[in-house]
């Protein structure tokens, strides 16, 4: 094919892309742009309101939502909207550092039994199961009474609860994998086991972990803030969205915008990050039909 081929098919190829973003759902939009608001509140946050999450006014306590205070204001007047943006950073975080540190011991878990013959893949399934019986409530009790309350506590808890789900789903992926045709070919080229391992298995097999990571960010965020409702996470005034939840639960009948505003704000962003992750997931199962 001549280049002028090339360039003549080039328009094509860019429309079908402009098809594509067109084609995109309603809700894919929504999600992207709510992730995109909370990722400007976790970052800048001074962009979205120029009043400070600590600031107290008595005079203004128990506002109800108004083009004012858009949220409404807590006991000692301070601004809920503003602490929700505030509270973006330390929430994010948190889901980010828990699904993290799950996904890094899963992977762990995961390839070791995958590759570690029956004996090792026997032993971690044992361990595994034992972790599912485990309750992560009861986990992260344990854990505040050695470390005490706090943003780490709530991301090793959440974290190690959640790594047996994953461990059990990469052990599947890597015993999917290491029986493929590109993984025999690697090994008839003479490639080196740890090649083969780093070049061939590992990123094959960890391609669904971008799709989990996306759908357990949200989740951890749930489980952070159930653990914050009841006590066991970032202790107030903290804008963290869980304690704002557990602040604001003695006023629900009076003040009822101190935890629905918050919690709507956790549910948004759980919806909005499972869709992309479902959306990546239908675009990933797509392209290895094709």
């Amino acid at each position: 094919m001549s280049v002028l081929d090339h360039a003549l098919e080039r328009p094509v190829a860019l429309g079908l892309g402009g098809a594509r973003v067109r084609a995109l759902r309603p809700t894919l939009w929504l999600s992207l742009l709510a992730l995109a608001f909370i990722a400007v509140a976790a970052i800048a946050p001074s962009l979205l309101t120029s009043q400070g999450p600590l600031t107290v006014h008595l005079d203004s306590a128990f506002r109800a939502p108004s083009l004012q205070h858009l949220f409404g204001t807590d006991q000692s007047g301070r601004d809920v909207y503003t602490r929700v943006v505030y509270g973006a950073r330390q929430s994010v975080l948190i889901g980010i550092g828990a699904t993290a540190l799950g996904l890094g011991v899963a992977t762990l878990l995961g390839v070791t039994a995958g590759l570690g013959g029956r004996f090792a893949d026997g032993a971690i399934s044992r361990f595994v199961e034992v972790l599912f019986a485990f309750p992560g409530l009861l986990l992260a009790l344990l854990l505040v009474a050695i470390f005490g309350t706090g943003a780490g506590t709530q991301i090793v808890a959440v974290g190690l609860a959640s790594a047996p789900g994953y461990a059990r789903m990469i052990r599947g992926r890597v015993l999917a994998v290491k029986g493929s045709g590109y993984v025999e070919a690697s090994r008839a080229l003479g490639h080196a086991p740890w090649r083969t391992l780093t070049r061939t298995l590992l990123p094959n097999a960890a391609r669904p972990l971008v799709v989990l990571a996306t759908l357990g960010v949200g989740q951890a965020i749930v489980w952070a803030s159930a653990l914050s409702f009841l006590g066991l996470g970032v202790a107030p005034p903290a804008p963290e969205w869980g304690a704002m939840l557990d602040a604001g639960r003695d006023y629900i009948q009076s003040a009822w915008w101190l935890t629905v505003c918050p919690g709507a704000v956790i549910v948004a962003f759980t919806l909005a990050a499972t869709s992309l992750g479902r959306h990546l997931q239908q675009r990933l199962e797509g392209r290895q039909v094709r």
